[in-house]
């Protein structure tokens, strides 16, 4: 059973109808410049393998490829892998620095060990033996 409005009014109105937006053609992105490329990977590399002999070049290569794609005008692309392989690359430099200094640590303090070892005499024979630093 259908009820019908009174004479005169109008029925309420439907849901508007579907529109379908329009967003324009499809560009692709522009090319990435190899510059990107390899700073991206090797500050990988830099990371994973080896530190500072990789991660300086993908730090210079990197600042190198983001100046490239800025003056580009949108032509180049690729600016996010050239910032990951900068900072790859920092982060890598940092963590060889690091590391050549924990190791220059490690040999002072072995070389003030062994020379306040050396300072130290033994003496004895076969029932006694006397240790004297």
């Amino acid at each position: 059973m259908t009820t019908q409005p009174p004479s005169g009014e109008q029925p309420p109105p439907l849901a508007p109808p579907y529109t379908q937006y329009s967003y324009g053609p499809y560009s692709p992105e522009p090319p990435a410049t190899s510059k990107a490329t390899l700073a991206l990977v090797l500050g990988i590399v830099g990371l994973a393998l080896c530190p500072g002999a990789a991660s300086i070049p993908a730090w210079i290569i990197g600042n190198e490829a983001v100046k490239e794609i800025d003056s580009s005008g949108g032509r180049l692309g690729g600016r996010s892998m050239a910032v990951a392989g900068k900072v790859t690359g920092i982060i890598g430099t940092a963590l060889a620095a690091l590391g050549i200094l924990a190791i220059g640590g490690i040999f002072l303090f072995s070389a003030i060990l062994v020379s306040s070892v050396d300072d130290c005499t033994g003496t004895g024979d076969e029932s006694s033996f006397s240790f004297h630093c």
